[in-house]
């Protein structure tokens, strides 16, 4: 399969996109330069490869649910600017 200037040209158009005729010529010769890059790919042995999903191992990893202590509602709030029956006391964002 080769890429014409006609397909460059329909491209450009479904794209909304003008080239002058060396653009066109240009992309021409570099949308066949990748498709003879990918036909090498054919070439290449692949039995007993198994596909690639993710490069990282995915696992989960799971770990038992256990209360701890949490810190200071006093020491929390020492820094707050403003606080309201224990709790942090912000300026009203929604009308």
């Amino acid at each position: 399969m080769s890429i014409r200037i006609k397909d460059v040209e329909q491209v450009a158009e479904r794209s909304r996109l003008s080239f002058t005729e060396e653009e066109k010529e240009g992309l021409k010769d570099q949308l066949n330069n990748i498709l003879e890059h990918v036909k090498e790919l054919d070439e290449v042995k692949l039995e007993g490869v198994e596909p690639t999903y993710n490069i990282l191992e995915v696992k989960n990893v799971f770990r038992e649910d256990k209360m701890k202590p949490s810190m200071d509602r006093e020491e929390v709030l020492m820094n707050a600017s403003d606080t309201q029956n224990g709790c942090f006391k912000v300026p009203k964002v929604v009308e």
